[in-house]
């Protein structure tokens, strides 16, 4: 089965807030990504919103028709946002103030009992939860514990090697994969992917259900459209380029 498409549309938000214009409109950025055949809206509200705004939420809760996944940091504010809007799927990611984008996955294991309570409080409330990791057993096992949902593993490391080592990455991301489903977890993967390395991920390790792509959207859709660039990546995963 092919895996779905969630596309990141944090960075028409980005561009926006460069001149704090009213335009590009995240939402409407999402009308045309469903429209083009993803799977999912996902976004991140950090705590310094430097992108996504608490309204662009709001809005995107209210109009979109697919699911909304929330990347989001452990934290009582952002998570009291969440529970107020109720996206479909709320994703902890690590986060911090002075960083490009996120560098690394969420320490599960140490950071238990927080992340838990938070994860409690959000399934109570209907909303799936994910925890974005390291391909790493013990985080696994960590977030199976607490009772996570689903994980999404860090591709950043892959994308960043080259040769062997992305091999042997890529070996290692597929043994986390295995590892998690037979655990019972959904298994998404994203960060750094883009249109040259997705494709290696997709035919080796057929555990990944989900991706999450964003930047290199956004960026080809310079270029050929947002439209035409979701659905270059739709035929990726579909094993078609």
């Amino acid at each position: 089965m092919m895996a779905t498409l969630g596309v990141n549309i944090d960075h028409i938000a980005t561009l926006r807030q460069a001149r704090r214009t009213s335009y590009p409109d995240p939402v409407t950025a999402a009308l045309i990504v469903e429209k083009a055949g993803a799977d999912q809206i996902t976004v991140h509200l950090r705590e310094d919103r430097r992108h996504i705004q608490d309204q662009d939420l709001a809005n995107l809760r209210r109009v979109v028709t697919k699911p909304l996944n929330l990347e989001l940091a452990a934290t009582d504010e952002i998570v009291g946002v969440a529970l107020k809007v109720k996206p479909n799927v709320c994703t902890f990611v690590p986060e911090k103030r002075e960083e490009l984008t996120t560098e690394g996955g969420l320490n599960v294991a140490g950071d238990f009992n927080r992340l838990r309570a938070y994860t409690h409080n959000l399934r109570d409330a209907g909303v799936v939860v994910s925890m974005f990791i390291d391909p790493d057993m013990q985080q696994i096992e960590a977030s199976r514990e607490m009772g996570a949902d689903s994980i999404e593993l860090h591709t950043g490391k892959y994308c960043e090697l080259h040769g062997t080592d992305r091999a042997s990455e890529l070996e290692r991301l597929k043994k986390c994969a295995a590892h998690a489903m037979k655990a019972g977890l959904r298994v998404a993967a994203g960060h750094g992917l883009n249109y040259d390395n997705t494709a290696d991920v997709v035919h080796a390790i057929p555990e990944i259900v989900e991706y999450n792509i964003g930047h290199a959207i956004v960026a080809r859709a310079i270029f050929v459209g947002l439209d035409e660039a979701v659905r270059q990546m739709k035929k990726i995963l579909g094993g078609q380029l």
